[in-house]
């Protein structure tokens, strides 16, 4: 069955590639859009030498322009261990119309993906809605699987952690206390990254349910950055209860979240029942401030006394 893909004719006189590309990297860059291993989702797998062979380069020149299209142009990413590349304005000019066998076509070539980084890549650059959807779900799974497992550092068990002491110095032993201790401790450290897991999950879904915009990653990053470098004593309580604030103001932007976080960060409210306690005092505030307003027309002079009876005899 034949295949068939879109270029749009202003291709060669806009902007862009008028000023920054040469005619190797038009040539190129048309290569990447339209050669045979090309799929509806703009992810595919090619090697360097496949692509060397097509074009008749040699493999060095084919290494330089994809670093020249990723670091440069930023038009592309290309992992090498598992030979993917993503084309990032791939849904401008082929994910334009849907329908079942498009959709179906879709959803099974995502599933064939290695590198599910390279999903969120692409889905940014996607405008019909209903094709966001089946690539949202893999955006999703990509920031929980990076979150999950930042920050962890390398451990050993506790066997191999008793062997590395004994093999650098036979002679000290660990007492069945200290080995007690160290064992409460890594305990510990689980269950605050369990807890950690579960408060990054709760604000990933907080945020997918109510508009934030699920392909989103930098901002999830971001908010989520404050799981960590928070003075906040329960930062996660307060990050939701920011979001929420969004919501009921339809201000879903990461900006607006951090305004309101920093505020209270600003006005030393950290916890939850301090916020409540500030937010609840904050209308009689505008209320006194309305009272002491004139509204509409002159004011009232202070020294005006009003006398009903003037002008009777």
């Amino acid at each position: 069955m034949a295949k068939f893909r879109m270029i749009l004719t202003g291709f060669w006189r806009s902007s862009f590639n008028l000023e920054k590309m040469s005619s190797e990297d038009k040539l190129f860059y048309v290569y990447l859009l339209t050669n045979d291993k090309t799929t509806q989702i703009g992810i595919y797998e090619i090697t360097k030498k496949e692509m060397a062979l097509e074009l008749d380069y040699t493999l060095e020149e084919v290494e330089v322009l994809l670093e020249r299209f990723t670091t440069r142009h930023k038009l592309i990413r290309y992992n090498p261990e598992t030979c993917e590349i993503a084309i990032k304005n791939w849904g401008k000019n082929n994910l334009h119309r849907g329908g079942k066998p498009i959709m179906d076509c879709i959803t099974k070539e995502l599933k064939e993906v290695k590198d599910t980084s390279l999903i969120s890549y692409v889905c940014e650059g996607i405008e019909r809605e209903e094709i966001v959807r089946l690539y949202e779900p893999y955006c999703h799974k990509e920031v929980e699987e990076e979150m999950s497992h930042k920050g962890k550092e390398h451990t050993y068990s506790a066997t191999e952690q008793d062997q590395i002491e004994e093999n650098s110095n036979p002679r000290v032993t660990e007492t069945r206390e200290e080995k007690q201790s160290s064992k409460d401790n890594s305990d510990l450290d689980d269950d605050q990254q369990s807890q950690k897991s579960k408060d990054i999950n709760e604000i990933i879904e907080f945020w997918d349910s109510n508009g934030f915009g699920l392909s989103n990653i930098n901002a999830k990053h971001q908010l989520l950055s404050w799981l960590d470098n928070s003075c906040f004593l329960h930062p996660k309580d307060v990050v939701l209860k920011a979001m929420g604030i969004a919501c009921a103001n339809n201000k879903r932007k990461l900006n607006y979240i951090v305004g309101i976080l920093k505020n209270w960060k600003n006005e030393s409210l950290l916890t939850i029942e301090e916020i409540d306690s500030y937010q609840d005092n904050q209308p009689s505030k505008q209320k006194s401030k309305q009272s002491n307003s004139t509204g509409a027309g002159r004011p009232i002079p202070s020294e005006f006394v009003l006398d009903l009876t003037a002008g009777e005899d």
